[in-house]
């Protein structure tokens, strides 16, 4: 049932192992294979003391999750985690009511490993094995977590796991189960797309049926031939766009990650919408689709309008020379640099009879040129002049003329056609087709 570790001490950080406690879960199997634990997991005899000894040791705070249950979480420096939950009367017992084998383990002080599943040498052959078909189904969660496992820590189910995988997606769909709060789905999808082979979990959670219970958006693209640059459908389109982003770019945050599975998730309404003629619209079709999935997912506002509005912006055409490149930046600032990523990643995804490597190469020229005119105004020009000053110009009232004015000026500015007040009045003046004063 268990056996001395002494190896995985050199992985923890000194001075944190609490009096009596049992390092347990994803912490103590992240420590059977090596890798240092982002988040501890530790079972006390009393949490609140542990917590609190913690906190004070290493300079974090202590607060309570659950007060009636004994849940404390400290927070340390250098964002680790810790959480501590009162030590189980029977640890076999807790032990056998988890997800998979590789979790279902526990660490003592004295090096000793608790595995009453085999998950030890499950963790060695990669294999992700679940403690029960019966606590997959007590928490249908799991399900999109062993999707995750296969892709985070490069493992494989095994029949007997997928086949319940399976039948878990399947008595979801048929309302037999009820489906996990989105807020929970939702983390378990962060913790997919965060990692860089998140396009092939995006496959392997349609494989499972798990997808049509996630973002079923994205399967109305399946069979929807697209033709000219694209060679895949607009379902492998979309995880193809995905894959390519964070080939290029790892560190990509999550509201473009976002938009590059969902940028062309509007074509298939679209096509329907035209008789199945083209693809019209869709972006902006795909920009409410996005609200409407991530809202339902319940991620931030903030991520939510980002991602809506690059996958709205996805469409626009690229400048051809210098000045356009700066118009460019002027009118999508807010977006950049994430937009142009984002149509890069469009356009590599699509490898289609119309697309070459020369379309490629100018395509990919277009994107330096804006990025050159963005390294050469990284912010907007300082406005030279106010509301205010304008209205008084042009002996007006507040109203969208004014925005109108405003817009057209600072647009100038940003071009270089303006470069001082004196100048800017007289563009005022000449937009408005007033005389100039004086």
């Amino acid at each position: 049932m268990f056996r001395r570790s002494h190896a995985a001490f050199s992985r923890l950080p000194t001075g944190v192992w609490p009096a009596g406690g049992l390092l347990v879960g994803g912490a103590a199997r992240d420590t059977l294979r090596g890798v240092t634990p982002g988040d501890y997991d530790w079972a006390v005899p009393h949490p609140a003391e542990a917590a609190s000894a913690l906190a004070q040791a290493q300079g974090g705070s202590a607060f309570p999750l659950d007060q009636e249950r004994g849940y404390w979480r400290v927070h340390l420096p250098g964002s680790v985690q810790h959480d501590f939950v009162p030590l189980p009367d029977d640890l076999t017992s807790d032990l056998l009511r988890r997800d998979f084998t590789v979790n279902a383990l526990a660490l003592d002080e004295a090096g000793r490993w608790h595995d009453p599943t085999g998950g030890q040498a499950d963790l060695r052959a990669r294999r992700l094995r679940m403690v029960s078909a019966h606590n997959l189904h007590a928490d249908p969660l799991r399900a999109w977590r062993a999707a995750r496992f296969e892709v985070t820590l490069g493992f494989r189910m095994d029949a007997a796991t997928e086949q319940a995988v399976r039948q878990v997606a399947a008595d979801l769909s048929a309302r037999w189960l009820p489906l996990p709060a989105p807020e929970r789905v939702r983390e378990e999808l962060h913790a997919l797309l965060g990692h860089r082979e998140a396009a092939r979990g995006l496959l392997r959670l349609e494989e499972l049926g798990l997808l049509a219970l996630t973002v079923p958006e994205l399967r109305e693209g399946i069979g929807v031939v697209q033709g000219g640059f694209h060679h895949l459908d607009v379902f492998e389109h979309n995880v193809e766009a995905l894959h390519q982003l964070l080939a290029r770019f790892a560190d990509a945050p999550l509201p473009l990650r976002w938009a590059a599975l969902l940028h062309d998730v509007g074509k298939p309404r679209a096509y329907a919408l035209s008789d199945g003629q083209n693809f019209y619209g869709h972006d902006k079709l795909g920009a409410q689709i996005t609200r409407e999935v991530l809202a339902r997912l319940k991620l931030p506002a903030d991520d939510t309008a980002r991602a809506a509005s690059l996958v709205g912006a996805h469409m626009l055409p690229l400048p051809q020379n210098d000045t356009e490149a700066r118009r460019f930046v002027h009118r999508r600032r807010a977006l950049l640099p994430d937009l142009l990523a984002l149509m890069l990643a469009d356009r590599e995804a699509a490898r289609g009879p119309s697309s070459s490597p020369a379309s490629r190469h100018a395509y990919a020229a277009a994107i330096d040129r804006v990025l050159a005119a963005l390294e050469d105004q990284p912010a907007a020009p300082r406005p030279l002049l106010t509301g205010t000053e304008l209205m008084a110009l042009l002996g007006i009232q507040p109203g969208p003329e004014v925005g109108q004015a405003l817009r057209a000026l600072n647009e100038a500015a940003a071009l270089g056609d303006v470069k001082n007040p004196e100048e800017a009045r007289a563009f005022v003046q000449n937009w408005a087709n007033l005389p100039p004063s004086g």
